[in-house]
């Protein structure tokens, strides 16, 4: 039998019609969640709350059961619904720097003029933000010494790139979703394009509430810094140190000084807000409101990453004691160049380690060892790599560094086994780090457990207030500075902030029973898609 043509025609259109049905609701139909192990056995569901971030850099879980970001290149704060995703840009701080975005400007037109390591840096949220204290904290580089003239900027001899840090307070009004009325705590914060800390946060100390904000050692000894004096053993300096400020200015005092407590521990001669000293790179601190305790993490120069039990007034080593003072840098130095016109056998102005175990003694009982290191590496090897990268060797393949970032601590009783644990975010490592504490949060008592892997740069984590979901931020850069760029590593997953949501532990792997499944989140909007560019494997 034969048909009309346009019976021919309409029947053919309805094929197509069919097959393009076919061809798109069975995938939405049947799209699986993207589940990930962990190391010990844990499951977690997988999918990316926000992405195209211009290098997010703080993450907190905020007391509105929102994200709150900062995005470095940015230069923005941001507030996210953690269900769809959606951004409500709360303040753009742009036209409150001096210097130009010189990472996307061609060097022909710039002269070649550094960007800073990071640039919108940390933040910190009020606890009581919508119970009378309406402030936010922010922390950014915000001048260029360089920025107006000839050339790089930087001074030569590789003697170093000036910038400078600026901490302020801003009011949050919920209702308009905006930020405003700003108050400088403090704008004489040295920075660097390199090596400049950068995280802020709010901690009670006797009931009160106070600002503490890291600050490397601007990567004095190393790169474009090689030459720059290094200050972290200088208390009246703030480079290497951990500083401590009021959330609320003394009304008795006028100028900078009313943001500084007076019973910081170097105030002998004016008032410093110098907290403890010693430090490289400072870029993770938490607070344990259970115990009282602050906790820090900072990178280390070839290996020895530090998790730091923080007390006031005292020595963390850097530059003379890496990690433990066990003697591993023994006539060695925490950085070397190929400079030879720079000080000694290592070309830097980082002194020689003759002993640590001497310097350690010198410095008497303010020095502190590290709660852990990640991880010693041997003398020897030590001995053979430094003398590679005086010759221009400058690969870090052999560096046995994590560079752990943002870090938070998971005090949930959801996921079992993992109750007082510090959850620590690492940008050369690719993974986030769980290690457990004592009860007295004075000694880590787990495994170094490694979580979440891939070839990303993982920022910052948080958690949610039910301890159900964890939340990681990717760096949108693929490097910082000098080799730590991990050269012919494609990086798929850039700016985004990744949601892992806990859904049990087999048995066999962990005795306790585990919830039966996550509440339900606190809108019923839709969720995002999970990220499909993941693949996920467990170090062990």
């Amino acid at each position: 039998m034969q048909f009309p043509l346009w019976q021919n025609y309409c029947a053919l259109l309805c094929m197509k019609w069919i097959f393009f049905c076919w061809l798109f609701i069975p995938l939405a139909l049947t799209a699986q969640p993207v589940i990930v192990t962990g190391a010990m056995g844990e499951r977690f569901s997988v999918r990316t709350v926000a992405q195209n971030l211009s290098d997010p850099w703080e993450l907190t879980y905020a007391p509105d059961n929102y994200l709150w970001i900062t995005e470095a290149r940015g230069y923005r704060v941001s507030r996210i619904h953690p269900r769809t995703g959606e951004k409500q840009v709360l303040l753009d701080l742009n036209n409150r720097k001096n210097f130009l975005r010189y990472d996307v400007i061609p060097d022909t037109e710039d002269g070649g003029k550094p960007w800073p390591q990071s640039g919108l840096m940390g933040m910190a949220v009020h606890p009581q933000l919508l119970q009378g204290q309406p402030y936010v904290y922010v922390a950014y580089l915000y001048y260029f010494e360089g920025a107006n003239q000839q050339g790089v900027g930087c001074l030569p001899g590789k003697r170093g790139c000036f910038f400078r840090t600026r901490i302020e307070r801003y009011t949050y009004h919920p209702n308009t979703h905006t930020l405003d009325s700003a108050v400088i705590i403090c704008d004489s914060i040295p920075g660097s394009n390199d090596h400049n800390g950068g995280r802020l946060i709010i901690a009670p100390v006797n009931n009160q509430y106070y600002l503490f904000y890291s600050v490397g050692d601007m990567g004095a000894g190393q790169y474009d810094n090689a030459g720059r004096p290094n200050h972290a053993q200088d208390i009246n300096a703030y480079e290497g140190k951990i500083l401590r400020f009021q959330a609320q200015p003394d009304s008795t005092i006028t100028g900078p000084d009313a943001w500084i407590p007076e019973d910081n521990p170097f105030n002998a001669h004016r008032r410093n807000a110098v907290w403890t000293y010693g430090h490289r790179n400072p870029q993770g601190i938490v607070f344990n409101k259970n115990n009282g305790r602050l906790y820090e993490v900072e990178h280390g120069p070839f290996s020895d990453d530090e998790i730091n039990l923080i007390t006031p007034g005292c020595n963390y080593g850097h530059p003379l004691v890496i990690g433990y003072n066990d003697g591993n840098y023994n006539q060695l130095a925490a950085g070397a160049t190929t400079d030879t016109t720079l000080p000694g056998k290592w070309h830097t102005t980082y002194p020689t380690i003759y002993s640590e175990q001497e310097n350690a003694k010198a410095m008497g009982s303010n020095y502190r060892n590290p709660l852990n290191s990640l991880y010693p590496a041997a003398n020897r090897m030590l001995t053979a790599l430094l003398p590679k990268v005086i010759r221009g060797d400058n690969e870090n393949k052999e560096w046995l560094s994590e560079a752990p970032s943002g870090m938070t601590l998971y005090n949930a009783d959801v996921i079992p086994g993992w109750k007082n644990s510090l959850l620590i975010a690492t940008l050369k490592g690719g993974r986030m780090i769980r290690q457990q504490l004592n009860a007295s949060g004075d000694s880590i008592i787990s495994d170094t457990m490694l979580y979440f892997k891939d070839q990303v740069r993982y920022r910052d984590v948080a958690v949610s207030a039910d301890g159900w979901r964890i939340y990681l931020a990717t760096d949108s850069a693929t490097r910082s500075s000098g080799p730590t760029g991990d050269k012919g590593i494609e990086y798929e997953n850039r700016g985004v902030i990744l949601e892992f949501t806990y859904m049990g532990t087999p048995p066999k792997q962990q005795p306790k029973p585990a919830p039966a499944a996550p509440p339900a989140a606190n809108t019923a909007s839709p969720a995002i898609p999970a990220h499909r560019h993941y693949t996920y494997t467990v170090d062990q």
